[in-house]
């Protein structure tokens, strides 16, 4: 199903769409639709990090368990070698 929305746009942007749509063989519609969908799908993965962060510093907040940055900082060091380690385990920083 789809929806019909209006969106009211300045002279400047009609303009350039127009030009663009002209240059790609598209239509503004067309032009509109791809670019608020690459919009929500940017923002919808942005709010799901954001979200994750929220946890993660929740659970940090109850259970007091992390990884230290010298330790996250040798696991990302071994990426790409051929003595890549493991995740390092949270644990209590005492």
């Amino acid at each position: 199903m789809t929806t019909t929305v209006g969106v009211k746009l300045d002279d400047e942007i009609r303009a350039r769409l127009k030009n663009l749509g002209e240059a790609k063989q598209r239509s503004t519609h067309w032009i509109m639709r791809e670019a608020i969908r690459i919009y929500l799908d940017k923002e919808e993965e942005t709010e799901k990090r954001n979200q994750e962060a929220d946890n993660a510093w929740e659970d940090y907040k109850q259970s007091g368990l992390g990884v230290n940055n010298d330790a996250m900082a040798a696991w990302f060091d071994s990426w790409e070698t051929d003595k890549e380690t493991q995740c390092p385990e949270p644990k209590h920083p005492y």
